[in-house]
């Protein structure tokens, strides 16, 4: 039975999230201020030219399971997740 017309609902809405910038928004202030921070400074010394590609290939290495054993997962996704952040805005 469909009561959409009885509620005065419209159908349902499909929204877009991006994943990165919810991870983001779920860490606190100071943590998400580290992210970047550590990101900017990936940033300037393996893509110092700030290109946007370079950016989202240690994003996707960092996605994928490239990273070291002082790294937890949790982190490298954040991380990656901040990288692709910093591409978005063309900040590096």
């Amino acid at each position: 039975m469909d009561n959409t017309s009885e509620n005065n609902l419209g159908p349902p809405t499909a929204q877009v999230v991006n994943f990165d910038e919810a991870l983001l928004d779920a860490c606190s202030s100071e943590q998400r201020a580290d992210l970047l921070a550590e990101a900017a400074m990936l940033a300037q010394a393996f893509a110092p030219e700030g290109e946007a590609e370079h950016l989202l290939t240690m994003a996707k290495v960092l996605s994928s399971g490239g990273r070291d054993d002082e790294m937890g997962r949790n982190h490298a996704r954040r991380l990656a997740a901040a990288l692709r952040h910093l591409a978005r805005r063309g900040i590096a």
